[in-house]
């Protein structure tokens, strides 16, 4: 007897064959059987009119803390995405955690539950606390740079010592033996960018060591430096140095002035490929990105000893001239102060959803003092029009690119419907599918499924999800792709996107008839073969 069948369906396997119409049968977590399935079943879900295809993989996502705070957050689930990546842009902002990182977590953790204490101190505890929180869908995460170089060493603008790198590379063990599923950088980031390449290789090797994936938000996506083809072969350097599978996070061709480089970018990743290094990447498909404002607009001297060090230069009545100029050169890259949305700023919430050009019009200031203002009180979470339509096509049709959200998973009431976020949380699958698939014909269906399926599976190096086929793990998604759509956009955010009917979570349903089943059947994903 069967637990689950799923029939009439166009079932789209993950691998970028053609459809199929068929049936798909489920015993406990694994699909058992895919043809004409005759027998008893427990539950029957009726696809007449449908794709049937392997639950989407969020390659790329920030949803450390979301099912620590609801493990209800939804708004993946209804996309029909069943596993996402977390820890990613070097900020494993959850663990480990000592005096040095602690604040950090605070301040991230204030944005959806200011009184959440957490239970752990290392990576392990981390990964337990996930696991008795659960979930409405799979999650696996990566330990990350920046996170052990600020607990090892703080925020200086050094090299560390032997001895500090051998407690990095010791933290970084301890995260991938315990279940983390890969390294990732970010390098952009202080104190991320304070490190040498050397440093990155000596941790990268654990990861490599391991087969476990390394992951890299670039020191530059743009003209900042070192410039974004000086960055992209620092991450195909550290490949042809490790053996580590390499994954360029959320590419992209980041500002007006490196506008038009898509293709040199996708011919560098592709010559990497030829020589043997196993490098791809993964995006998310708008033409806005988000961001820290002080990331955005400060050059990287400035972040010098963390945000303390910061304010003080910002006060500074001789630096601040010179950070002012440095901060109206790296507005160009997301076409100034209109160009800027406020998406989170917990001192004032009105301002969330306002240009920086907006804010500043109101306070009667010249912009970039006024972000300075904002950046007294609080970090300011900001969305940048940066890219184009033509390089964002162009990257979403490469073969070796995934599609990811670089977004969280939320929910439209509760502690996770606060702020105005980027509708990627919301709409990144949907959209793609929407945009790419339907209207715009950039990839086919298939081509589609297999940059959301089988091919972030093959990154991550899982050997039993991300397909449909016997013996796989029953994480399957259900949609029209006549009627899926995004409905999340800048002005509201906070809207799901609809067109998929049924998810299903190792065999057991989450999402049934486009709502919530209230099951939390996710899995905390330790190994390739979980």
């Amino acid at each position: 007897m069967y637990d689950v069948v799923v029939k009439n369906g166009r079932v789209i396997d993950g691998t970028g064959a053609d459809s199929v119409q068929t049936d798909v049968a489920i015993v406990g977590d694994r699909i058992v059987a895919i043809g004409q399935v005759t027998g008893e079943t427990a539950k029957t879900i009726d696809a007449a009119g449908q794709v049937v295809a392997p639950g989407f993989i969020d390659l790329h996502a920030h949803s450390d803390m979301s099912f620590l705070v609801d493990p209800l957050a939804d708004s993946k689930l209804r996309q029909g995405v069943t596993l996402e990546l977390v820890g990613n842009c070097g900020s494993s902002f959850c663990a480990p955690l000592n005096d040095q990182t602690t604040d950090n977590f605070k301040s991230r953790a204030s944005r959806a539950d200011p009184d959440y204490q957490p239970g752990w101190r290392d990576f392990a505890g981390y990964l337990d606390a996930l696991d008795q929180a659960g979930g409405v869908i799979n999650v696996a995460t990566q330990i990350g740079h920046n996170q052990v170089r600020s607990f090892v060493m703080g925020d200086d603008a050094r090299a560390p010592g032997s001895d500090e790198l051998t407690q990095m590379e010791r933290e970084v063990a301890k995260a991938l033996d315990a279940g983390a599923m890969g390294l990732s950088t970010g390098l952009y980031f202080p104190p991320g960018y304070f490190s040498l390449t050397d440093e990155v290789i000596a941790l990268a090797k654990l990861a490599a060591d391991r087969d476990k994936l390394y992951s890299s938000h670039m020191r530059s996506e743009s003209d900042e430096s070192p410039g974004i083809f000086t960055a992209l072969q620092e991450s195909i350097e550290i490949g042809r140095r490790t053996g580590a599978r390499i994954e360029i996070s959320h590419v992209k061709a980041h500002g007006p002035r490196v506008w038009g480089r898509a293709a040199a970018i996708l011919e560098s990743i592709e010559r990497a490929r030829e020589e043997g290094i196993d490098v791809a990447g993964d995006q998310y498909p708008y033409i806005a990105c988000s961001t820290p404002l002080s990331g955005a607009i400060f050059n990287r001297w400035a972040h010098d000893g963390g945000r303390p060090a910061l304010l003080e230069r910002i006060a500074d009545s001789d630096l601040r001239p010179r950070l002012k100029d440095e901060a109206e050169y790296s507005a160009v890259r997301f076409q100034g102060a209109s160009g800027c949305v406020i998406a989170g700023y917990p001192p004032n919430t009105e301002y969330e959803g306002m240009t920086l050009e907006e804010v500043a019009s109101r306070r009667n200031m010249d912009p970039i003092d006024c972000a300075f203002k904002l950046l007294e009180d609080s970090e300011v979470s900001v969305v940048l029009y940066s890219m184009s339509d033509p390089d964002m096509e162009m990257i979403a049709a490469s073969p070796h690119i995934s599609v990811c959200s670089d977004g969280n998973s939320l929910r439209t009431t509760g502690p996770l419907s606060r702020g105005m976020p980027h509708p990627r949380s919301y709409g990144s699958n949907a959209g793609y599918l929407q945009r790419l698939v339907h209207d715009k014909s950039v990839v086919t269906l298939p081509e589609a499924i297999r940059k959301m399926t089988t091919l972030p599976a093959q990154r991550l190096g899982l050997k039993n999800r991300g397909r449909l086929a016997p013996g796989y793990m029953a994480d399957i998604a259900v949609f029209d792709p006549e009627t899926i759509s995004e409905h999340a956009t800048f002005a509201e955010p906070h809207q799901y996107s609809t067109g998929v009917s049924h998810v299903l979570v190792n065999g057991q349903v989450s999402l049934t008839n486009g709502e919530l089943s209230g099951e939390t059947p996710g899995r905390v994903i330790r190994s390739h073969t979980d």
